[in-house]
């Protein structure tokens, strides 16, 4: 109970509830879509998923004067790469919350006269962008557990122990390709943190590209992805070591 409360006690907390709430509602609107017995529910479904969205947009005001924040400190990184990729990420993140909001704003009558697509388009675009260059971030950062877990002398030892032991998986895969795959999962084991930021940002990878045109799903794909990512970011607010850090 006091992991719910810490939770819901964050605005962060309180928009990923939201989150995987509404697009567990869309998820079972599209499985539900064929059953004609339960329109009741698929209505009802629908209205929550609605209200879901719009509590979030509320709920993600302001969030552009934290992404601008998070960029500014990005820039003091050392690590000239993630440096880039963090600055830019950011940047773009911004970009997109101020896009969200005037299209809320546009939506609850506050501004009017503006191209509602135009702005859609460019939020989906901005966030995209976003999640490339923090997937960017999240390759570098396994490449470097990669390369330090390779320099170890315990480690080469145990690979090459692995590979003599296996000698049948020479015949059905590539010496280098298992040798680069176990390199790969040992080191994954070591930061899981990476492995479920880059699970999440694939995930949310769907949302911009299908909304884009770019790659085309369907709503049953879009939501699944959608509610992968937002309990795997209820998951690291629980546990904040599992959260990658920079």
């Amino acid at each position: 109970m006091d992991v719910l409360i810490n939770v819901i006690n964050q605005s962060q907390g309180r928009d990923r509830i939201f989150r995987a709430t509404q697009y567990a509602c869309a998820l079972s609107v599209y499985a539900l879509r064929n059953n004609c017995e339960q329109r009741d529910l698929v209505e009802t479904l629908k209205s929550l998923e609605a209200n879901m969205s719009a509590g979030r947009k509320l709920l993600r005001l302001g969030n552009a004067i934290n992404a601008i924040e998070a960029a500014k400190r990005a820039v003091r990184l050392s690590d000239r790469v993630l440096c880039l990729c963090l600055t830019t990420a950011n940047i773009n993140r911004a970009l997109y919350f101020l896009c969200d909001n005037t299209l809320w704003a546009e939506n609850v009558g506050l501004i009017g006269g503006i191209h509602k697509e135009r702005w859609s388009y460019n939020a989906s675009r901005y966030y995209l962008f976003s999640l490339i260059m923090s997937l960017t971030r999240d390759a570098y950062v396994i490449w470097q557990l990669m390369a330090q877990r390779a320099r170890d002398k315990r480690f080469r030892q145990k690979m090459e122990t692995h590979l003599n032991e296996s000698p049948e998986v020479a015949d059905v895969i590539i010496p280098q390709l298992d040798a680069f795959l176990f390199l790969l999962l040992h080191s994954l084991k070591t930061q899981p943190s990476v492995v479920l930021d880059a699970i999440k940002n694939i995930c949310d990878l769907s949302l911009p590209l299908d909304k884009l045109g770019i790659y085309k799903t369907n709503a049953g794909v879009v939501a699944f992805c959608g509610l992968v990512s937002s309990l795997i970011g209820i998951v690291t607010l629980i546990q904040p070591k599992l959260k990658i850090k920079p």
